[in-house]
């Protein structure tokens, strides 16, 4: 049965923990968020570019090495170098302390085709569809995002379309409560009509935002890739040019192995943007970079901590900044 779960007033909400003037702002965050992959890539970094060493081929072959270490992957770096070398050449450049500065925004170029906040203001509803593996973080991502939504003053609909994993539906539901907002589901059925039903829902309550959850599932599992295509195309019957946004949520855990999986969701599905969840649990921030040299879907959010205002828009020269250091390694 089709179940609409509107989730407690405010006044039943649990109660968060209190938000004081203290709490640090989000580039502090996103620093402290980066703190694995800065201490082994920024801090190697310091010490390659430190004062007095010389650029020569050995400073090279030691940069390419770290590069690759931070999971920046084969191509991005040998792009990175070549970009080095020709500045060198050009400005005449001798000491590897001036490096620093010409590697932060070499990084920030390579980065920023993947820095395009997304939009939600082009349809009412607006669906935005959420995929990725088992345990990338999707639907946290998605009581992430409700919170972020809510906060630009966005109504939103959740839509329970995890119907394989054991509890799922329940854990939506609490991110639910969490956010005041309502959540579609089924006690059974498939993916597809559970998220048909939220986008109606959605358009009989005049919601802005739907986020359509699904299940979990490795490229390899055709069938369930099949399955996924399938809730799309149900959506496209209810508005040809939905789903408006199809975000595929990743692990920054594993590093340039995310390439894998956006071209394989790229592949099925058309993936719009990409979420990168858990870069405060890895040393393999660099990987970010190997997306955009590999494949550059825009990274629509990050997210570098568990609470609820701890996904934020990507930004490549703050992510550089964070991931760079300040130069005391």
């Amino acid at each position: 049965m089709f179940g609409f779960f509107k989730a407690p007033s405010p006044a039943d909400k649990p109660a968060e923990p209190e938000k004081t003037a203290s709490r640090p702002g989000w580039a502090q965050r996103l620093k402290a968020g980066l703190a694995k992959t800065r201490e082994k890539f920024g801090g190697q970094i310091a010490g390659l570019f430190g004062a007095g060493r010389k650029i020569d081929e050995a400073l090279y072959e030691d940069l390419e090495a770290i590069l690759l270490t931070a999971d920046v992957g084969v191509d991005a770096t040998e792009a990175l170098l070549e970009r080095l070398r020709k500045q060198v050449a050009r400005e005449q450049l001798s000491d590897a302390s001036a490096l620093r500065s010409a590697l932060a925004d070499a990084l920030t170029d390579l980065l920023a085709p993947l820095e395009k906040p997304l939009d939600t203001s082009g349809a009412k509803p607006f669906i935005i569809m959420l995929a990725g593996v088992n345990g990338a973080g999707k639907t946290t991502s998605i009581g992430k995002l409700a919170k972020l939504y809510q906060g630009e003053g966005k109504s939103v609909l959740l839509g329970a379309g995890d119907t394989f994993r054991a509890a799922a539906r329940e854990q939506l539901q609490v991110w639910g409560e969490r956010n005041n907002v309502a959540v579609v589901s089924q006690e059974k059925g498939d993916s597809a009509s559970v998220i048909f039903d939220a986008v109606n829902a959605a358009r009989a309550r005049g919601i802005d935002i739907v986020l359509a959850d699904t299940a979990g599932r490795l490229p390899t599992q055709l069938h369930l890739m099949e399955e996924i295509k399938k809730v799309k195309r149900v959506i496209q019957k209810l508005d040809a040019t939905a789903p408006h946004e199809v975000l595929l949520v990743l692990d920054g855990n594993t590093g340039q192995n995310m390439i894998n999986q956006v071209k394989a969701f790229d592949d099925a599905l058309g993936v719009t943007g990409l979420i990168v969840t858990k870069l405060d649990g890895t040393a393999k921030g660099g990987a970010l970079a190997a997306i955009a040299a590999a494949r550059p879907i825009p990274v629509r959010y990050i997210g570098v901590g568990e609470g609820l205002d701890d996904l934020k828009p990507f930004v490549a020269r703050e992510y550089v900044e964070a991931l760079i250091g300040d130069g005391q390694g």
